[in-house]
C-alpha cells in the first residue's frame, strides 16, 4: 500500500506480544503496516511504555485522542509520519489473549480499512526504529489545523506518557 513505501523511507520500528489476528478471505495483500490475509499483530513490552499492542512487524501502535468513536483525522502529511494499520478489505481484526477492549474497523477516506481499537484507528510512527521502542508515546504535532497528541495502545488502553515527550513536528 502507498503507505508503507511512504513511510519505509523514514525508519524501521519494532514492538512486542499479545495476538490480533486477521480473519477472512480474499485476495487481500499487503496493509499499510505489514497487516495482510492471516497476519497476526502482537503486543509485548515496550521500554517506557509497558505492554502495547504492535504490529504484524512488530512496531508499536499507537492512536490520538482527537481520533475518538472512529474519526479519522490524520490525513495528508499526517501520514508521513503515522501510517494506518489497515486491513484488507472485508477482513474483521479478532483479538488474541489478553486484549480486553474492542478491535474493530472503520473505512479511511481514501476507502482503505483501518483497524481501531475501542472505537481509535491505530497507526505505527515512523521515528520508531528499533525493537521495543515507543517514541511516539506523548507526542504532539499539527497537521491539517488539528494538534494531536500520541499515546502507545495498551491492552487496557493509554500508555503513561513520557516525562520528556516530543512536539511542535520536532520531527
Amino acid at each position: 500500500m502507498r503507505y508503507k513505501t511512504i513511510l519505509r523511507t523514514g525508519a524501521v520500528a519494532t514492538g512486542v506480544g499479545l495476538a490480533i489476528a486477521g480473519c477472512g478471505s480474499g485476495s487481500g495483500g499487503t496493509g499499510a503496516a505489514g497487516t495482510s490475509n492471516g497476519s497476526t499483530v502482537s503486543v509485548r513490552t515496550v521500554n517506557g511504555a509497558g505492554s502495547t499492542l504492535t504490529g504484524a512487524d512488530g512496531k508499536t501502535l499507537y492512536f490520538a485522542d482527537q481520533e475518538a468513536n472512529k474519526q479519522i483525522k490524520c490525513t495528508g502529511g499526517c501520514l508521513s509520519f503515522w501510517e494506518p494499520l489497515t486491513v484488507a478489505s472485508g477482513m474483521t481484526p479478532t483479538a488474541g489473549s489478553g486484549v480486553t477492549g474492542t478491535l474493530a474497523t472503520v473505512h479511511r477516506p481514501d476507502g482503505t480499512v483501518q483497524v481501531t481499537y475501542n472505537g481509535k484507528p491505530l497507526y505505527e510512527f515512523a521515528e520508531d526504529s528499533g525493537p521495543g521502542q515507543a517514541k511516539g508515546n506523548g507526542f504532539a504535532d499539527s497537521f491539517n489545523g488539528t494538534d494531536f497528541t500520541w499515546h502507545a495502545a495498551t491492552p487496557s488502553g493509554a500508555a503513561p506518557a513520557p516525562s520528556n515527550p516530543g512536539g511542535g513536528n520536532g520531527y
